[in-house]
């Protein structure tokens, strides 16, 4: 072996690689980790022209799982992208993928995928004629629950959200460029999470959640028009909020409005429900998850686990 090719090998000794039992699946098949293989001419590594979803299984139920249909054939629409496959049929492919993987019983996560496919040089849509649809169903833990427990430390990231007048947040794209180097930022200051600004320095959401406040017993949380994704889980702690008689309320909000709540918490789908404790060092209320968040929090794992 040349050193040249030893070099490589060892580069690819990659701690963070995915069990070599996987299966994953790829336009109709299932495959282990080491054949499970996108081409470099694929316009979504190209480009990160195609779109996503990540989604929560419970006890064997796909979580929301016509929500999030629904917003994959939003965002395929949008950018113009015809879907490989029916509902029913992403449908099939998701529980096929979590059988294989025999996590079909349990808790899990599915990453789905589609992207514009493998096609010629050129950022043109014509030039690739072919959708490949991809479902990933493993195990997922975002955050350990030490942090959970603790809440999020936050800082608010000098990378903005994208403009929606230049891209629509609402379309889970590929390209997640922006939410990746806010997320780079935190982590270089010690931090968990990163607050993204909108382009007129309002508050918009975090690299992959929503974010609530708590102020005097009532709820804000950004609109839509902020710039932010159209969260799943925020829908749910909406509801689950107005159930217990809690304003809700959509409201701009400034890095001001953050620092004076009495309490933060994010939404996600990966995230699920978690207290926010600090911003900017700025510790939030008591500096632990506040009432209203842990009522929530509670209500979420009973809302979860009823579902059909």
């Amino acid at each position: 072996m040349s050193a040249i090719s030893q070099e490589l090998l060892n580069a690819r000794q990659n701690p963070f690689a995915p069990r070599p039992d996987l299966k994953i699946w790829i336009d109709g098949e299932l495959l282990s980790p080491d054949h499970a293989k996108v081409s470099v001419f694929d316009h979504g590594l190209l480009y990160g022209d195609g779109i996503f979803e990540g989604i929560r299984v419970y006890n064997g139920r796909i979580f929301k799982e016509r929500e999030h249909l629904r917003r994959l054939a939003d965002s395929a629409k949008a950018i113009r992208l015809e879907l490989p496959m029916s509902a029913e049929g992403i449908s099939r492919a998701m529980y096929d993928t979590l059988k294989a993987n025999g996590i079909h019983t349990t808790d899990a996560y599915i990453r789905l995928l589609v992207t514009r496919g493998v096609g010629k040089l050129g950022i043109s849509i014509t030039k690739a004629a072919c959708p490949s649809l991809i479902v990933i169903a493993d195990k997922i833990e975002l955050y350990s629950q030490d942090v959970v427990q603790r809440g999020l430390r936050c800082i608010t990231a000098s990378s903005i959200r994208v403009p929606p007048h230049a891209l629509s947040p609402r379309i889970k794209s590929l390209n997640y460029l922006n939410n990746v180097l806010a997320k780079c930022e935190a982590h270089d200051c010690g931090a968990d999470e990163a607050i993204m600004l909108n382009h007129l320095g309002h508050v918009a959401e975090c690299t992959g959640d929503n974010l609530f406040a708590v102020k005097n017993g009532r709820v804000l949380t950004p609109p839509a028009s902020a710039g932010m994704l159209d969260g799943i889980t925020r829908a749910v702690a909406i509801e689950l909020a107005q159930r217990r008689k809690i304003v809700v309320e959509e409201k701009t909000l400034l890095q001001f409005d953050l620092y004076i709540a009495d309490e933060l918490f994010v939404t996600g789908t990966a995230a699920e429900i978690i207290p926010v404790t600090s911003v900017d060092k700025r510790i939030i209320g008591d500096g632990k998850a506040g009432p209203i968040t842990r009522q929530l929090m509670q209500d979420f794992v009973a809302y979860r686990n009823a579902a059909e």
